[in-house]
This record gives C-alpha cells, structure tokens and sequence, in this order.
C-alpha cells in the first residue's frame, strides 16, 4: 500500500508473559481511529487522544493482572508501542526528526518536545496535585512513556507548565505527544535521505 509515494509506515506486534497478552498494530500515516480494549479505562481514554491527535491508526487488546496492579498493563503497552512505532517508521528517511508542540486542556498547559534520534533518553517535569485519577495511578504516566521512549528510540521531553486537575494535566500530556509525533514523523520532501550529518538515525 502506498501513501502520497511513500510506502505505508505500519507495524504489528504480540507479547505474552506470565503477566500481560497484548496484540498492538500502529499506522503512523492513519486517520485518528483507534479500537482499544485494555483492562486499564483511563489508559484506554489516553491513548483514543493520542491516536486522534496524532492523525494514527493504533488497535490495542491487551489483558493484564489488573487484580495486582495497572503496573504491568501500563508498562508492556508503553514497550509495544514504542516497538511498533521504531518498525513502523523504518529508515527514517525523509522525516522531519524534531517537534516541539504545547496543548493547553482547560487550566492546565503541557508540552511535548520530540527527537526521532535513535538515542533513548527521557526527561519528565510534572506534579500533579492528585496521586490517582480515578483508580489510575498518576505514576503510570512516568512509566508509559519512559518505556515508549525507550523501545522507540527517541529523546521525548515531557513539561507540564502548571495545572490545577490532575486529569486535565495528562490529558494534555497525551494530546501533545499525539501531535509532536506526528510533526516528527511526518515526511518533509525537502529532506534528502536522513535528517542526521551521520548519514543514519
């Protein structure tokens, strides 16, 4: 399948584990559609954003020892994802690599600051007044993302300006991250082969 000359940038992928059984696929050049079942609602509301916000296709099913804790549901859909995306995005040829995106959701103003650069590294600055929203841990925000940013191979920095509702301050998380991914995946016919003077990303 192609897209506007460019092969369709998509991947799929399985993990099973004594704790987790996830089925994840992501189209990086998609529409906004998601299907998610995930035993994690917050998480599920989350990722619909990002998918919307992101103009992706993403499908997730994943079932997890929620009777434990979301830990392990969270952390394993951060790990899918972040693969899926690294597949789906291939060479890297072509892309603009950089994005730098704010969203302000109400009172409450993050930002998003992206680089494609196949060097891991993430930097989190957020405090949130409430440790739960609903049954989900405020934590888990760290431990998505740190993980996509991880198996994705991307340096994502992740600001939260101020805020006063917890939900509001990661919904905006969320809708940032949408939008600067894909800022930074989207393919700039300007740009000969890589975006890097090393010849590679």
């Amino acid at each position: 399948m192609e897209n506007n000359g460019q092969q369709t940038r998509q991947a799929g992928l399985s993990r099973k584990t004594n704790e987790t059984d996830i089925k994840l696929s992501l189209t990086v050049d998609g529409s906004g559609q998601a299907e998610l079942e995930t035993d994690v609602p917050f998480l599920n509301h989350m990722l619909d954003l990002f998918t919307k916000h992101g103009q992706f296709d993403l499908s997730v099913q994943a079932r997890g020892d929620i009777e434990i804790d979301d830990h392990h549901t969270v952390e394993d859909i951060g790990i899918c994802l972040g693969q899926a995306l690294r597949e789906a995005l291939g060479d890297k040829k072509g892309i603009k690599r950089y994005a730098s995106v704010f969203v302000p959701m109400d009172e409450a103003l993050a930002q998003v600051i992206i680089d494609i650069s196949n060097r891991p590294h993430f930097e989190y600055r957020a405090e949130y007044p409430s440790q739960q929203v609903g049954s989900f841990s405020t934590e888990m925000v760290h431990e998505f993302l740190w993980k996509f940013a991880l198996e994705a191979r991307l340096t994502l920095h992740v600001i939260v300006h101020y805020g006063f509702n917890t939900h509001h301050m990661i919904e905006a998380v969320f809708k940032a991250l949408g939008r600067a991914l894909d800022e930074a995946t989207a393919i700039d016919p300007r740009v000969k082969g890589v975006p890097s003077t090393k010849g590679v990303l």
